[in-house]
C-alpha cells in the first residue's frame, strides 16, 4: 500500500486565516505494470496528471507536466498565464522524446489552486482531460470539472445517460490532453473560499472503481485527509484496481470573520 501523510499550511488573511490540510496517494493498481499517474500537492497548487500512451510515453507526459507545474508552485503565485506557460514547456519536454511518444501519448492535468492576489482569496479549478475535481460542501459532493471525453460529449448531447456511460466502450477516450502536439489551455472554474470545504482531486482510476456516492461515503467517514485517501484507495483496489489510482484530499478551515455580503 502506498503511504500518505497529512501536510498543513496556514494562509494569513486580513480578517483571520486559512488552515489547509491535505494528503495525497498514488498507486499502480492491480492490473497495470507501471504507474503513469503523477501528483503535485504543494501549496498553493494541487494537481493530478494521468499519462497515456506507451508505457514510457505516458510516464514522460505526466511527469514532465508535474515537474513544470511544480516550478510554478515553488514561485508561490499561480495564475492561468503561469499554468499555460508551464504546460507549453511540458509539451516541448514530451516532444523531445520522439522515441517514446506517438500520437496517442499525452496526459490529463486536473487540480485546484488558491488565488490570493485579490482582496478576497478564491479557489480556481483547472482541467484538461477526464481526471476530476470534486467539492464536498454541506455534507454533499459535487463534481466541479467537466470531463473532456467522448462519453461526456454524448451525455451532454442527450445521446447517452450517465448510467449507460459507465460501461460504454469509448469510456477511456478523451478529447483533450497535454501531448506532444499543440498546447491546450485548461478550463477554469472560480469558487469562493468557505470554511469546512473539502476538495477531492483524482485520476479516473478512482472513479472507475468508486461512484460519487462512494467517494462521499469515505469523506463522511473520515475527517482526516490521510485517512480519507487511504480508505478510498483501499476500496478502489478491492473493487478491481483496473487502472493507476491517484487521490488528493484537501481540507479548508477558515478562522476569523467571514467576508461581508454584498
Amino acid at each position: 500500500m502506498a503511504e500518505s501523510a497529512t501536510q498543513r499550511h496556514t494562509v494569513s488573511l486580513p480578517d483571520g486565516a486559512l488552515e489547509l490540510s491535505w494528503a495525497e496517494v498514488t498507486h499502480r493498481g492491480r492490473r497495470r505494470d507501471v504507474n503513469q499517474d503523477a501528483v503535485l500537492a504543494q501549496y498553493p497548487l494541487f494537481v493530478v496528471a494521468d499519462g497515456m500512451g506507451g508505457h514510457i510515453g505516458g510516464e514522460i507526459a505526466s511527469s514532465s507536466t508535474i515537474t513544470r507545474l511544480r516550478a510554478v508552485a515553488d514561485k508561490g503565485t499561480v495564475s492561468p498565464k503561469a499554468i499555460e506557460k508551464a504546460l507549453g514547456r511540458a509539451v516541448a519536454d514530451i516532444d523531445s522524446h520522439p522515441e517514446a511518444t506517438d500520437e496517442g501519448t499525452g496526459t490529463t492535468v486536473t487540480g485546484v489552486y488558491l488565488d490570493d492576489t485579490g482582496e478576497e482569496p478564491t479557489w480556481v479549478t483547472l482541467n484538461i482531460g477526464d481526471s476530476r475535481v470534486y467539492l464536498f460542501r454541506d455534507e454533499s459532493l459535487a463534481q466541479i470539472t467537466t470531463d473532456h471525453s467522448v462519453v461526456q460529449e454524448l451525455i451532454s448531447a442527450g445521446r447517452l445517460s450517465p448510467e449507460e456511460a459507465e460501461n460504454h466502450p469509448y469510456g477511456n477516450v478523451i478529447t483533450r490532453a497535454v501531448g506532444p502536439s499543440d498546447g491546450v489551455a485548461p478550463d477554469y472554474v472560480r469558487l469562493e473560499v468557505v470554511d469546512g470545504d473539502r476538495f477531492v482531486v483524482c485520476s479516473d482510476g478512482l472513479t472507475k472503481e468508486l461512484t460519487d456516492y462512494g467517494i462521499l461515503h469515505f469523506l463522511l467517514q473520515h475527517d482526516d485527509p490521510t485517512e480519507a485517501v487511504d480508505a478510498m484507495l483501499e476500496a478502489a483496489l478491492e473493487n478491481g484496481g483496473r487502472d493507476n489510482i491517484t487521490i488528493i484530499v484537501l481540507n479548508v478551515s477558515r478562522t476569523g470573520s467571514s467576508p461581508l455580503e454584498d
